[in-house]
């Protein structure tokens, strides 16, 4: 297997950044518009909005990604947190959330949010190694979301 790279996000990529989302999203049943408004164009959507994804390389191949979108100053959604299925298990979620976080802490965010599923219980899991706290849920902007985590910087 190549050596993995994490990347910033370049446009080339979009259809397998794509397709990496809604693997799982799919497999979960969890693919909502908002997932697909984003992966269909993720520049407009998370780039143009004070945004950054990463991408996990393995060679020309998106094995992984994550991206932090702003919500407002001070708060950024960690997002698209996606590991390819032949990939899993493997520590790629490390270097990926990590990345996200001291990118969050450059730019001075007072925290991190994200929303999730009960579902998703290994990714709940990594989520409170990190530091992530669980709080109540509210103004999900997904049906199928229902956890919602934080961490404060």
């Amino acid at each position: 297997m190549n050596p993995v790279t994490i990347i910033p996000y370049e446009d080339r990529y979009q259809p397998q950044f794509k397709a990496l989302n809604l693997e799982w999203l799919d497999l979960h049943h969890l693919t909502e518009q908002r997932d697909l408004d984003v992966l269909n164009d993720p520049k407009k959507h998370i780039l143009e909005q004070g945004g950054f994804i990463y991408l996990a390389m393995a060679g020309e191949e998106v094995i992984g990604s994550a991206a932090l979108m702003k919500e407002h100053n001070g708060v950024y959604e960690l997002a698209k947190m996606a590991v390819g299925v032949s990939h899993r298990g493997k520590g790629l979620s490390k270097p990926l959330i990590e990345i996200c976080i001291q990118k969050a802490k450059a730019l001075k965010a007072e925290k991190i949010e994200l929303f999730s599923s009960s579902k998703l219980q290994p990714a709940l899991r990594l989520y409170e190694r990190y530091g992530f706290k669980h709080i109540p849920l509210e103004d999900s902007p997904f049906e199928t979301a229902d956890v919602k985590m934080v961490l404060m910087l």
